[in-house]
């Protein structure tokens, strides 16, 4: 049974508490609760994300285990750096940071998905996350346009 959350708390139940992998939905915590800017801060901040599609409530999930990037431990390998360095030559090519927000949201949501209908990425959750001063975008242009 997962915990209903209420329209005004920031709480979140223990990350612990999510279903486990015995489950339907593992990792899924709570439901409910409104998508403000204050409730994703709060979420993310415990590892808990939004995650779920049109016609339904809200649902947060802290799946166990969750991947966490140490950027202060990232090693940029020498083929990579490679790759890199080439693209950047690129004619055209640009690596912008929150220059299209609501762009990269928009092709995230219509990109197809193998085996799936619809996206997680509804526009209520658009809205948040453009509310969000934290959410940020890296974003590649080619020639003046979003590709990535």
């Amino acid at each position: 049974m997962i915990d209903w959350l209420d329209e005004t708390s920031l709480d979140f139940p223990p990350s612990h508490h999510a279903l486990g992998a015995e489950t339907d939905a593992p990792g899924l915590l709570a439901a409910g609760g409104t998508l403000t800017p204050e409730r994703l801060e709060a979420a993310y901040r415990r590892g808990i994300f939004p995650w779920y599609g049109a016609g339904q409530p809200p649902l947060w999930w802290a799946p166990d285990p969750r991947m966490v990037l140490q950027t202060a431990n990232f090693k940029l390998s020498r083929s990579l750096r490679k790759t890199v360095q080439r693209f950047a030559a690129a004619p055209g090519c640009e690596i912008r940071i929150d220059h299209g927000r609501a762009a990269v949201l928009r092709a995230c949501a219509s990109a197809p998905r193998e085996g799936q209908n619809g996206t997680w990425i509804v526009p209520e959750l658009q809205a948040a996350y453009l509310a969000w001063p934290a959410m940020h975008s890296v974003e590649t242009w080619m020639d003046g346009e979003l590709v990535g």
